[in-house]
């Protein structure tokens, strides 16, 4: 299974992100590269706690929808909404420089990883609480799941 808690697992997230371009055409979806970029950023925020995103209530999320997204083997679908405050369309960040942007990410990914035991991982917006295994399972389903949109 993997998880951005593996280094082979985030080294090829890492690679697969490099080889996106500006101009790389999207697979389905609306957002372009650059703003699936900052729709990443945005995401990795969201799960340091950086940047506040507005919950979906239900109880079927935060058990059932969290343990197949996370767990059952198979790929994230096309067309799943995200939330407006990353959404690159509403609120979210808006795509800058192209390499400033793909820096920021490969920051944020390398703080993703590496917090020390006791941190306070706050809640996912639809799955509710999670633990540090399940936020590194999530920070790479979410990105293979953009790089696969755009082919990488």
């Amino acid at each position: 299974m993997k998880t951005l808690a593996r280094p082979g697992d985030k080294t090829e997230i890492l690679r697969r992100l490099r080889d996106v371009r500006p101009e790389s055409a999207r697979r389905w979806g609306r957002m372009s590269a650059p703003q699936m970029v900052c729709h990443l950023a945005d995401a990795f925020r969201m799960g340091l706690g950086q940047k506040p995103v507005s919950h979906v209530p239900g109880l079927l999320n935060r058990t059932i929808v969290k343990w197949i997204a996370l767990y059952a083997p198979l790929r994230w679908p096309p067309g799943l909404l995200t939330r407006p405050e990353i959404d690159q369309e509403v609120t979210g960040t808006r795509p800058c420089d192209f390499a400033t942007d793909m820096a920021q990410v490969e920051a944020l990914v390398e703080i993703f990883i590496s917090h020390k035991a006791g941190f306070n991982w706050p809640p996912h917006p639809i799955f509710g609480k999670m633990s540090e295994g399940d936020w590194l399972r999530w920070g790479y389903l979410h990105s293979d799941h953009h790089l696969r949109q755009f082919g990488a």
